[in-house]
């Protein structure tokens, strides 16, 4: 038996008791090792069609509920989360979306490579679905010291 003590009747009395300690480096070693692997793949883990976003040095503003996300992408197609969708079609889904949820916010990101009249385009056919509270998303600029005058 692995956890046998020694035999009270006259067994050996050279055997070894068992170890009442537990071993955790093993443990420790498979902790550090997935924390390495999901502090690696969570940069990975973007949402959305990749595009080039402008940067501002506006601070980043907390969501409280998972927003509507809508794309202009470099080629100037509009997604709606991931799907492409037609321009014509976006007011009538997100009016859809806004009976769903009407405080869910709607964040629009726009390449920088696409005409600002792109981008203005599809906001309006936001506020045409009725949602007036819009936002446009960018990257934070590298902060830079503000130099005393």
């Amino acid at each position: 038996m692995a956890f046998a003590g020694p035999s009270h009747s006259g067994g050996d009395d050279d055997a070894p008791l068992p170890m009442a300690d537990m071993n955790v480096t093993p443990l420790v070693d498979v902790m550090l090792v997935l924390l390495i692997v999901f502090m690696v793949a969570a940069p990975m883990m973007v949402v959305g069609v990749p595009v080039n976003l402008p940067k501002t040095a506006a601070p980043r503003a907390a969501a409280p509920r998972p927003p509507v996300v809508l794309t202009v992408g470099p080629d100037g197609k509009v997604y709606l989360r991931q799907d492409e969708i037609a321009v014509a079609d976006l007011p009538a889904k997100l009016a859809e979306l806004h009976r769903n949820d009407p405080e869910a916010p709607v964040y629009v990101r726009g390449d920088r490579a696409v005409p600002y009249g792109e981008v203005l385009r599809v906001m309006g056919r936001v506020t045409q679905a009725g949602i007036t509270r819009v936002s446009l998303i960018a990257e934070a600029e590298a902060s830079t010291p503000v130099q005393a005058r």
